[in-house]
């Protein structure tokens, strides 16, 4: 697709916004507040659709999301602050900045050498640490994804597998003495060191932690299904089965999913 149509085809989205902004009662009363919700929705919506590999919804919820960012920017410009092509000249100006090796025509660099020159030209911007940027209100999965992925840009990481994995036993060890004493308080403490050892050995061997449980979450979900219906069909119940007879309904539930 040329790049004239593409321009072309964004602004007549700019149009649209305009005359919904000008002439829908909803959308005339939308603020930056009353959005950020259906924003964060959309979000999740378009993280479903990638999980799914549903290429048609990720053009979709693609749609979607561009249409928030007009839809922020036409808030903005009626008052003066910014438009569209303030948001636009603002990234492509950062991306400039902070990609030094392809626009201002250093040596090569490597993968890892580019993502310390990122954090470290982050710090020349003003932040006052490289885990600065992370956001507060991110899910907990994906904020401690973040605050390790940054650490190791910068080289604070393990240097061999086992070491990660040795670090989640020793986590372990520390849950189980205080589950032994039983203050809750350290129990929480040494369960949260647990999950934020086993996160970081999911990013340390390349595995997405918080794509792994969901469809581990969407695994149990179908095999607990497959069991309430295999139940039903033979006149059962929770109430009147046995553990070791819902245990023989799970291990046929993993045969099928």
């Amino acid at each position: 697709m040329s790049k004239e149509k593409q321009l072309k085809s964004i602004g007549r989205l700019l149009e649209i916004m305009d005359d919904l902004r000008e002439k829908c009662p909803w959308d005339k009363k939308q603020t930056f507040e009353s959005l950020k919700p259906l924003t964060i929705e959309e979000t999740f919506e378009l993280a479903d659709a990638i999980s799914e590999n549903n290429i048609e919804e990720i053009k979709n919820e693609l749609g979607d999301l561009l249409l928030h960012i007009i839809f922020y920017s036409c808030i903005a410009s009626e008052s003066n602050k910014f438009d569209i092509s303030d948001v636009a000249d603002s990234i492509s100006e950062k991306l400039i900045y902070r990609h030094p090796h392809v626009y201002n025509k250093t040596e090569k660099i490597n993968e890892k050498e580019v993502k310390l020159n990122w954090e470290m030209l982050k710090l020349e911007d003003g932040r006052k640490s490289v885990l600065e940027g992370v956001p507060k209100s991110l899910p907990s999965i994906l904020k401690s994804m973040r605050i390790q992925q940054k650490a190791s840009n910068v080289g604070f990481d393990w240097s061999d597998q086992g070491k990660v994995k040795n670090k989640i036993l020793e986590e372990l060890k520390e849950l189980s003495d205080e589950l032994e004493i039983g203050d809750n308080k350290k129990i929480e403490d040494e369960f949260g060191d647990l999950i934020f050892s086993v996160i970081n050995f999911g990013r340390y061997i390349g595995i997405n932690p918080d794509s792994a449980l969901e469809k581990t979450n969407n695994k149990f979900i179908k095999r607990f299904m497959f069991i309430e219906n295999k139940m039903k069909s033979e006149s059962k119940s929770f109430q009147n089965s046995s553990l070791d007879e819902l245990n023989k309904y799970w291990e046929l539930s993993k045969l099928k999913f």
